[in-house]
Parts: C-alpha cells; structure tokens; sequence
C-alpha cells in the first residue's frame, strides 16, 4: 500500500559530489519554503572529494517539526554507487525516482515501492549536446519531474532561478525551459500528483532561514568582535567566511570607507588563538573559529588566558572525532575537552546554542560574558546548526544594548591612587579588576605572565598565594552559573517519575520525540540545557525525579559525565541515551532509545531513590 500524506514527508536526494546537484536540491527545499510550508533540510557531503556520494535530505513537515525524524519517503536516486542502500531506506510503500535511461532488473528493486522511471539521460542527450550541460540540466529537470509528482507551485521555482541568476540573466531562461522538460514528461507519463504532495500552507510565519555559522557570525559582529583570528577547518570555516561578508556590510566607515576590523587568517590553531588572546589583552574584542582538531591544538594558549584572565570567545563547530575522523559528519563529542581545556585545574564557560537564533544570540553576549568574566568562553556549535539551514525565530536586537566591557579601571582611577591589585578580589565575587595596555603611562597593567604571582601581579612559587588564586578564579567560574543562559524547563501536564535533559543541535528532534515518548502513555518532564556552569535548576531537576535520561550526541556520555561530577549526582539515576553514527540524532531514535527503557522499568518497578 503506497504511501499518502500533505505537507508531511521526507525527500532524500542521493547524488555524487561535484555533480552540481546542491543548487537544484536546495531550490527544492527552498520552493516548497516559499509555499508556506515548514523545511528542515540536511546536507551530507563527503569530505570535499570530487566523485563520492553525497546526500540532501529535506524533512517536510507542516506541523513544524525541524528535527530529522528517520526513513525516507520519497529517493531520488541518482548515484549508481549507493544505489542498494538508497533503496534500503525507503519506508514501506514509499517511492523511488531514479533515472531510467539504462532499464534495470526487477532484483534491483522492492515490491513494496512505487517506482518511477524517468529517462532523464536521453532527454538531456535529445536537448544538449555539451556534457558539462547535460549533467547540470539534468538536476533542473528532475525538480520538473518532482515539481509534478508532489503538486509544487512551478511558479514558486521560476521565481527561485531568477532570483539565483540575478545579474546572469541569459541563464534564467535555459533553466526554466530544463525544468519544464522534466514536469512537462512527468504530466505526460505518470499519474500526478503521487500519494504525497505538497499544498499551500501559511505555517511558516515570520520566521526566517538562515545557517548557523552564519548566524553565529552576525552575532560576533552585534556583540562587538574587531578581530577574526582563524585557520580554515571544516565545518567551520563558513563562519569566518560570514564574519567576513558581514563586516564588509556594516564595520566599514561611512565616511572614510576604512574598514573597522582585521580579519587574519593564521598558519596554523595555535597561531591563530595567540592572535586573538593577544588583540584581547589590548582591548579588543576578538574570537576564532574552528573544530575538534583545533581545540586539540590550542589547549596551552587556552591555559594562559584562562590563568592570565583574558577574555577570548571561541567558536567550535564540532565534528565527529578522534583525530581526522569524520570531518563532514555532526556529533556533540568536544563537551569535555572544552570544559576542562588545557593541563591543571581548569574550567571553561560553555554555551549551547539549539539552532541559528540562538547562536546569534549566545555569539554576540559570549563577549560580554568574556569582558565580564575576563576568561575563555566556548559558544559550542555543531555541523547540524552550522552548515545547514533552519527555520527559527527573526533575530532581535535592542539598539540601545551597551556592551558590558567587565571590571575595568580608568586612568582617573590609577591617578586618584586606588589600590589597583591584577588579581585582587575586591567585590568577593573572584572577579579583579583590570586595565587596558595604556590605559595611564605609568599605572595598571601592561604585561601579564602565565606562571602563578599574587594579587598584585608579582611573580612567585609560595604555595599560600597560589592557593588564594586558584581558589578566586573556583568562585569567579561559581559567579558564571547566574550570567549564563539558564536552562529552559518544560513540565509534563501530568506529574512524572521521569526526566530528560539534552542540549544543542539535539533540540528539535527532541521536541518532537516528547509527544512519541507520551503517546506511550509515559509523560516526561524535559530540561534543555544552555551552559555550563550548571545553574542549580539542573541540580533541582534531577533531585526532583526517579530517573533522568541525558540524550547527547557522542559515545562517552560527556554531557552526563559533567553533570556527575559537577552535580556530584547519583550516577545510577542518570541514564545515557547517546548516537553517535554522524548523523543527526532522530526523534525517533530518541523516543525508541527512551521507550525501551521504560518499557524494561514497567517489567521491574523503579523503587524511589533517595538522594
């Protein structure tokens, strides 16, 4: 029985990079967006060699769920390499659109699948005779194809491509007419539109599309970055590309056309966080961005600045580790490594941003938080939020926001005689008070060192003041938990034994899994997580329920291990729920991963655990 289903689908498109299919994939994805109906589209790409598979998934969902659900509804095959999996994927009485120009054996498909044959070859063979035409045109005609098959506002498209090729506009018209080939064919040769099909919708709002990295780097540039110290890396070489474009637009002079920035691309990590420790001492405000990798190479200039009290915001869009590992491919697997960066005691301020709202948001207050706190602060990304575009919330600015530049004395200070210690607590809160390089031409501070000194910055290896200073920058890491994000609770209608935290990239995916989770007759309480140091609500969460589950995106459970340790909670009521494939985590996954765990706890009843 084949599938039927409005504005509720998955489309997969499964084809070899470097084909110039991403262009045509996205218009799809975009088209649909511009009838009114809810996106959530993925891209899985190889690590940029040219001839290897490459999928893009477009979840279509009126109900506006954004999280990927699992399975596929509707292949479009086009890469003979995967052809076997591709299939293998297709939900029951789903559908497959492949390129029939070359027949294949029945064994080559499933009984349980509707199969459309669509000669994309020999049309672009009939209409181009250039080769480089022919496998361009050929992605136009098979969103003609689909633009039949699902109902699609053809209309909708033929805006999109003039819109793409604006200021190329003799490569408007081949485009439309390429689409047309396809829909025209499918009109002619299959009964349209299929069990699934797209219907105008006004669910969308006023929210806007946009990619994370993107987002992250409007943020840096709202929170008063002047400085971009990086070295290239995927994913997130995109966001240094964005601060780039979006400093062109709005750090130039008006009137001196003098750009009011430096973006500097370093030989290495390591260069690149000494760059942006070194323009932070000064003053500025400055950031990188980068990977696991990076992080790995940057943990001794981490250490200093965390020692030496400089304020510096790191952009980490996490890939799939260790070592090179999965370059293209998203996990949650650098929580750890940032949280205790470098040797020695050390603790790290995170922010975990769900989507590109709130990495606009969380890039530009980390500068805050990082003037504030005079440390490190990690705004932990991932390659789901970073490189792929989301649906959320219009970003929102107050104009008269004032930066918060922290504990910082004056030259009328130094003069005036006050007793100025580089790491002297004051106000009892572990935060001292600095100066800026120049600040008076002979007061304050204009060197700093990363070996351990007193309160006045003067150097020794007496246990006593290093003691005291460790112990300052333990209560100045207490007084983040209440400038951080807190986390964002939502309680069940019904009272629950039962708990979830996540956090990041996970979100939306978990948000739909809750009504999957409750449909099984088990309501859940869930607590998202937006930083760490933990705020006590995490603590109170947990206390308040028989078992919490923590649902994160690697293979050691490193999110629940902090909460272990920094909530020192009974390990035994915290159970991990973990994916790690390189995917993004599923509601389904999630909700099958939960359930089998309660269905276990209905066999052996859960006794109350005392704290």
């Amino acid at each position: 029985m084949r599938l039927e289903s409005v504005n509720d689908f998955v489309v997969r498109f499964a084809n070899v990079n470097g084909s110039g299919s991403a262009s045509a994939n996205e218009l799809f994805a975009r088209a649909v967006l511009r009838m009114g109906i809810p996106v959530a589209p993925r891209n899985i790409f190889p690590s940029n060699i040219q001839g290897l598979p490459t999928w893009y998934e477009v979840r279509v969902s009126g109900a506006g769920h954004l999280g990927a659900r699992g399975g596929v509804d509707l292949m479009v095959a086009m890469n003979p390499q995967t052809w076997d999996k591709d299939v293998a994927s297709i939900e029951p009485g789903g559908y497959l659109l492949y390129d029939c120009t070359r027949p294949l054996p029945a064994s080559r498909f499933r009984e349980d699948v509707t199969v459309i044959g669509a000669p994309l070859t020999a049309i672009c063979n009939r209409e181009y005779q250039d080769p480089r035409q022919r496998q361009l045109f050929k992605n136009i005609i098979y969103l003609g194809v689909l633009a039949a098959l699902l109902d699609m506002d053809v209309a909708e498209i033929e805006k999109l491509i003039g819109e793409q090729f604006k200021g190329k506009d003799k490569l408007i018209a081949p485009n439309v007419h390429a689409l047309h080939l396809g829909r025209d064919w499918a009109l002619e040769n299959v009964a349209c539109p299929i069990g699934l099909r797209l219907q105008r919708a006004d669910a969308v709002g006023d929210r806007i599309f946009v990619e994370g990295n993107s987002a992250a780097a409007l943020g840096a540039v709202y929170g008063g970055a002047t400085v971009c110290a990086w070295y290239p890396i995927t994913p997130s070489s995109s966001l240094a590309d964005a601060f780039t474009r979006h400093c062109a637009r709005l750090r130039v002079d008006p009137q001196s056309k003098r750009a009011r920035y430096a973006i500097l691309q370093a030989e290495d990590e390591l260069a690149s966080i000494g760059m942006v420790i070194g323009a932070a001492w000064n003053g500025a405000r400055a950031f990188t961005a980068t990977s696991g990798p990076g992080i790995s190479l940057m943990q001794e200039f981490l250490g200093l600045a965390y020692f030496a009290e400089i304020p510096a915001v790191i952009f980490n869009v996490q890939r799939g580790g260790p070592s090179t590992g999965m370059p293209t491919r998203t996990q949650q697997s650098d929580v750890l490594i940032c949280a205790y960066a470098s040797h020695g005691d050390t603790k790290h301020v995170l922010l975990f941003p769900e989507d590109p709202a709130e990495a606009f948001e969380f890039g530009a207050q980390a500068f805050d938080l990082a003037d504030r706190l005079q440390t490190p602060i990690f705004v932990m990304l991932d390659l789901d939020i970073g490189m792929n575009h989301r649906l959320c919330r219009p970003f929102a600015w107050d104009d008269s926001r004032r930066y918060d530049r922290g504990k910082v004395v004056t030259a009328a200070d130094l003069e005036a005689g006050e007793d100025f210690g580089r790491y002297l607590d004051v106000d009892g809160d572990g935060i001292p008070y600095r100066s800026f390089p120049g600040t008076h031409p002979t007061k304050g501070a204009f060197f700093t060192r990363g070996t351990s000194r007193d309160r006045y910055a003067k150097y020794t290896e007496e246990g006593g003041p290093y003691v005291d200073n460790m112990q300052r920058l333990l209560r100045k890491f207490e007084t983040a938990q209440d400038l951080v994000p807190r986390p964002v609770r939502r309680s069940s209608a019904k009272p629950s034994r039962f708990g979830v935290v996540y956090y990041g990239s996970t979100a939306p995916a978990m948000d739909e899994a809750v009504g999957m989770i409750e449909a099984r007759g088990t309501p859940v309480d869930t607590l998202r997580v937006r930083a760490f140091p933990f705020h006590q609500d995490v603590a109170d969460f947990i206390g308040e329920h028989d078992m919490v589950f923590v649902v994160e995106q690697n293979r050691d459970a490193q999110l629940r291990t902090l909460i272990v340790n920094e909530c020192e909670t009974d390990p035994v009521r915290v159970v991990p729920i973990l994916h790690y494939d390189g995917t993004p985590i599923t509601a389904r996954f999630i909700a099958r991963a939960i359930g089998d765990h309660l269905d276990a706890l209905k066999a052996a009843p859960l006794r109350k655990v005392v704290s």
